[in-house]
């Protein structure tokens, strides 16, 4: 990110031939393509008009969607001062101009080097243990950041809870580690029945999974619910134990909201569950959807 033309086409000529390079000439473009783009890396000058690096460098750190990626400020200031600044703001290092670009090269492969090592510990911490889907961590943390996209863009968000249903009597008659293989089994069907950019499937706590539909629509999260009801009673789970039938199911809450800055998406979730307790209430072994409007 470069208010120069010429400046970003040498770092393009150095870096082009091992990575994918999208540049921005201001500090508003540059904010912005970060946020389309989410790249591993941000080369970012200091002096730019309207908004400095410094700016765009601390809006990045403070967004938690955007704070893990690394900054290396390129800028022809060199004093101590401006390099100590940077660095307060988040940034993860230094270069100054006029560039090298073997230092550049070398710089910008050790970060990368980092950087991936540091979201395979991530992604490791975002797993649940027993079933290998995302866990409740990585439920809150992506619900966050879905919910702030989908208020800025004014799309519905869409929240599918479910629970196996009599669960407790399948770990009393079978045992713990028949109810562990059990949850895996369901955690599978529900990943492989989800397969769009961006949903997530997580772990919910216990024998509760989540499903988090972002840019969808109330009818959508129902077929998608529906969908997954219909896969867990296809695997047929044998479930001599439950009143509902004799394999295992699932009961689910589908609630649909677009949101909004003033409002927080524990109403989505606590709406969402409020349903899977319908849904138990009315039978088990079936959806019950609403939509709530926005404020």
């Amino acid at each position: 990110m470069d208010d120069i033309p010429s400046n970003v086409h040498v770092l393009s000529r150095i870096l082009k031939d091992d990575y994918d390079i999208y540049f921005a000439t201001d500090g508003e473009k540059a904010l912005d393509l970060v946020q389309a783009r989410l790249p591993d890396l941000v080369l970012l000058d200091i002096m730019m008009p309207g908004m400095d690096g410094y700016e765009v460098c601390t809006r990045i750190k403070a967004d938690p969607a955007t704070h893990d990626i690394p900054v290396i400020f390129i800028s022809a200031k060199s004093e101590v001062e401006d390099e100590t600044r940077g660095l307060e703001v988040g940034a993860i290092d230094f270069i100054t101009k006029p560039i090298s670009p073997p230092i550049v090269k070398a710089r910008v492969r050790n970060h990368l080097l980092l950087k991936r090592q540091a979201d395979l510990l991530r992604s490791l911490s975002f797993l649940d243990g027993l079933t290998g889907i995302a866990n409740r961590r990585r439920f809150d943390d992506t619900m966050a950041r879905e919910w702030r996209r989908c208020a800025r863009s004014h799309q519905p968000l869409s929240l599918v809870i479910l629970d196996v249903d009599h669960f407790k009597s399948y770990n009393d008659h079978y045992g713990h580690q028949a109810g562990d293989e059990c949850l895996r089994m369901v955690a599978a069907v529900l990943a492989d029945r989800v397969k769009r950019t961006g949903d997530l499937v997580a772990r919910y706590g216990g024998e509760e999974f989540v499903c988090l539909l972002p840019e969808t629509e109330s009818d959508g999260a129902l077929q998608v619910a529906e969908r997954l009801r219909s896969a867990v009673v296809d695997c047929a789970i044998p479930h001599d134990y439950s009143p509902v039938a004799s394999h295992v199911t699932v009961s689910l809450g589908v609630a649909t909201m677009i949101p909004s800055a003033d409002q927080s998406s524990d109403q989505l979730a606590q709406m969402a569950d409020q349903l899977l307790y319908q849904a138990k209430r009315g039978g088990r072994n079936r959806v019950q959807g609403a939509l709530i409007p926005a404020l």
